[in-house]
């Protein structure tokens, strides 16, 4: 009998043992163990730097908001054959000459407003604490910090405090105020601090508008090939919501602080143009700037009379509803759309972390990133169309 044909059977029935599949144990390998430290030791390392040098970064980042309007400006300049470096440099001592002009224009009348607030506002509260203690049985007087009732005082013709009496409101509000300065302004601590952050923003803000297209590049080539052209298209988009955002919010901080001088003024309200201008910088704050602004001038109505305080009040209040309803829907046309639970969240959380520093990028980085959100995950991975800035 021969064999030889039965052979091509044997082998297909059979297959030689080293062809069939290894079982895989479950667990870890340890070359899986060693990539999940490596991963979470180099999270908790940027997670550190990031603690550390966040203000470093988000002076950068100012910097680099900046620059987005320096790059405008000198992509207009391009028109008349300036260059670009030039053309920047052109922009940003421009912008520096003008505020060193306003500075010297108007430094005597705001040195002598911001010295009558010094000496005003302390008479402003000593004043509010009589009016409320002649108020202390109503509402108003119930909200507010009661001492405890005393006994007499044991030596003879002591004066004896009447039960229920205001609290001391001076130094009540001093210790406040002085709690709120010390957050709000704790990278404020060293002029030569504040002097190099300056100087960084600026210098970030004229070597980006010199050369943008560098540093697209640069990021552009730190994605993959494939997915390239959605990235450009995100940097673009996060590029012009910058750049609107800035350039409405430095509009509506002018307006805003020249109406509120003139209100004041009409209304003969003590140091109206440092009050408007105080307006006018706490305008950057989203929410909290114009509440913060309006502190002290109602403190310093609140010196001639209580009416007086009153009506800058309802003045600070029709201010912010004209700005709300009319100034931001019409410079915020090609802006941003972000929702007010949503940026006062942010605003919170970022001034709780970071402080006031991180209040100041609290908006326009909250504003990056919900464009991000937009394109990369509601339109590419969830699939709904939503309307961007690329749309407008």
């Amino acid at each position: 009998m021969d064999v030889e044909p039965l052979r091509p059977i044997v082998s297909a029935a059979a297959p030689p043992r080293a062809s069939l599949p290894v079982p895989q144990r479950p667990g870890w390998r340890t070359a899986d163990i060693l990539r999940a430290a490596a991963l979470v030791m180099g999270l908790w390392l940027a997670l550190r730097l990031l603690w550390v040098a966040y203000p470093l970064l988000f002076t950068a980042f100012l910097g680099i908001l900046f620059g987005l309007v320096v790059a405008r400006g000198a992509d207009q300049l391009q028109r008349f054959r300036i260059p670009r470096g030039l053309g920047s440099a052109i922009i940003v001592l421009g912008f520096v000459g003008l505020l060193v002009g306003l500075g010297f224009w108007m430094g005597p009348t705001l040195r002598e407003q911001l010295a009558e607030m010094r000496t005003a506002v302390p008479q402003a509260i000593d004043k509010l604490e009589g009016w409320l203690g002649r108020h202390q049985d109503g509402l108003i007087g119930q909200m507010l910090p009661m001492e405890p009732d005393r006994p007499a005082a044991p030596s003879a013709g002591a004066p004896v405090p009447p039960a229920g009496q205001l609290a001391n409101l001076p130094d009540t509000l001093s210790g406040q105020l002085g709690a709120v300065s010390r957050y709000l302004f704790s990278f404020l601590s060293s002029t030569v601090a504040v002097l190099t952050g300056i100087l960084l923003i600026l210098f970030t803000a004229l070597y980006f508008g010199a050369a943008p297209d560098l540093y697209y590049r640069g990021v552009l080539h730190l994605i993959p090939r494939h997915v390239r052209p959605r990235g450009a298209q995100v940097l673009e988009a996060i590029g012009m919501t910058l750049r609107n955002w800035l350039r409405a919010q430095l509009l509506a901080m002018a307006v805003i602080g020249v109406v509120t001088a003139l209100g004041l003024w009409a209304l003969d309200v003590k140091a109206a143009f440092a009050l408007g201008l105080i307006a006018g910088l706490l305008e950057f704050i989203p929410l909290l700037g114009p509440f913060l602004s309006a502190i002290p001038a109602v403190a310093m109505a609140f010196l001639d009379s209580p009416q007086k305080a009153l009506f800058v009040v309802l003045l600070y209040v029709g201010i912010q509803f004209l700005e709300n309803h009319l100034l931001i829907p019409m410079i915020m046309q090609e802006g941003v759309d972000l929702p007010p639970i949503l940026t006062l969240i942010g605003l919170a959380l970022m001034s709780v972390v970071f402080g006031f520093l991180g209040t100041l990028v609290a908006v326009p980085l909250l504003a990056a990133i919900m464009t991000a959100v937009k394109l990369l995950y509601v339109e590419d991975v969830v699939g709904d169309q939503v309307k961007t800035v690329l749309d407008t």
